[in-house]
């Protein structure tokens, strides 16, 4: 029972990484195609303004699953790290490169240097997320036995499985990116870009629907086990909520329903993470190491339970007051609160 409620903790994690960190990785999508210096200039504007306070923030998520995962499954995480090892390690220089590319470009000097520090974020933002979406799907089709590195290190993420992961994680990352910044254009008065980025969310969302059409027959003919699990009635709800909230959410922005449509845009990803997750019940990896066989000692577990409460307490009203700040247009351009607005902030808590 710990076992699960822990594993339900990391689910958690995963599931705050895949939004906040998954919009700043779509946002760096939408860079990547948004024209050349002029052209582009007012999109990578706006993305600027909407990350630029909170991108780095986002992965404490990354490294809360990390550190929660290893210390409560420490032998299926050793099998996960040393299979995957090669995607895990580009998912790292995707990771740096991005912010670096993200900081640089704004301080560089020319325009060829604008360019290239441009294409590192872009590129990294595109990139980083396919290979965990890959790493994922090696996982979730069983690809990944128990041992140190006992798994064929290519095969574990180059098939059908992890490719439809790392596309639906790209695709889902520029269709939550685009549905936020619809809303930071309109709630900017940059009308013309609030519809530039929701002509976007519409085809990505669109994208995301037949990709997940098309991955129902690839998990079932490449990942049975998982087809299996998904057809547990929890997966089959968790699915079809998922496929409610993406058609809402487009319904939505299609009537330009822009703040509306952002939890439901949510819900759609949440639920297929949750899905997967239902599917994947009760197994670590897949058919090898079930969450309770292969879980930490009691202690271990119950200190983990206390630390996310406690984190919870001291870290959550933190982080909600850094996202509140920036959506709510408080913060200066290098992130420093205005002294005007600081009043108006904790006023609007309460």
């Amino acid at each position: 029972m710990l076992a699960n409620v822990v594993a339900g903790i990391i689910w958690m994690g995963i599931s705050a990484y895949a939004i906040f960190g998954g919009a700043d990785f779509g946002a760096g999508i939408w860079d990547l195609q948004a024209g050349g210096p002029e052209r582009g200039r007012r999109v990578r504007s706006l993305i600027e303004r909407s990350i630029g306070p909170v991108w780095e923030a986002n992965h404490v998520w990354l490294i809360f699953v990390l550190v929660y995962l290893w210390t409560a499954f420490p032998e299926p995480f050793v099998s996960i790290a040393t299979t995957m090892w090669i995607p895990l390690v580009l998912a790292a220089f995707g990771i740096i490169f991005r912010g670096a590319g993200f900081a640089f470009r704004k301080w560089a000097e020319t325009t060829g240097e604008a360019r290239f520090y441009g294409a590192g974020f872009a590129g990294a933002s595109f990139l980083t997320p396919f290979f965990l979406g890959a790493i994922a799907g090696g996982v979730a089709s069983g690809r990944v036995p128990l041992g140190n590195a006992a798994g064929d290190v290519w095969g574990s993420w180059l098939n059908p499985t992890s490719l439809l992961g790392g596309v639906m994680a790209v695709v889902a990352c520029a269709y939550v990116a685009a549905v936020l910044l619809t809303r930071d254009g309109a709630a900017a008065g940059q009308d013309d870009l609030a519809e530039y980025f929701r002509r976007r969310a519409l085809v990505s969302g669109a994208i995301a629907g037949v990709a997940a059409i098309i991955g129902v027959w690839i998990i079932r003919t490449d990942a049975p086990d998982l087809y299996t699990g998904l057809l547990s009635v929890r997966g089959e709800i968790l699915m079809a909520t998922s496929a409610l909230g993406g058609v809402v959410s487009l319904g939505l922005m299609w009537r330009r329903h822009f703040v509306a449509a952002r939890p439901f845009a949510v819900l759609a990803v949440v639920s297929v993470l949750w899905g997967w997750g239902a599917g994947h019940y009760p197994w670590v990896l897949q058919q090898e190491a079930s969450a309770q066989d292969y879980a930490a000692s009691d202690p271990v577990l119950w200190a983990l339970v206390i630390t996310f409460f406690a984190a919870s307490v001291l870290a959550v009203p933190s982080l909600i007051a850094l996202y509140r700040l920036t959506q709510t247009g408080q913060l200066g351009e290098t992130g420093g609160v205005r002294p005007d607005s600081t009043q108006a902030f904790l006023d609007s808590l309460g």
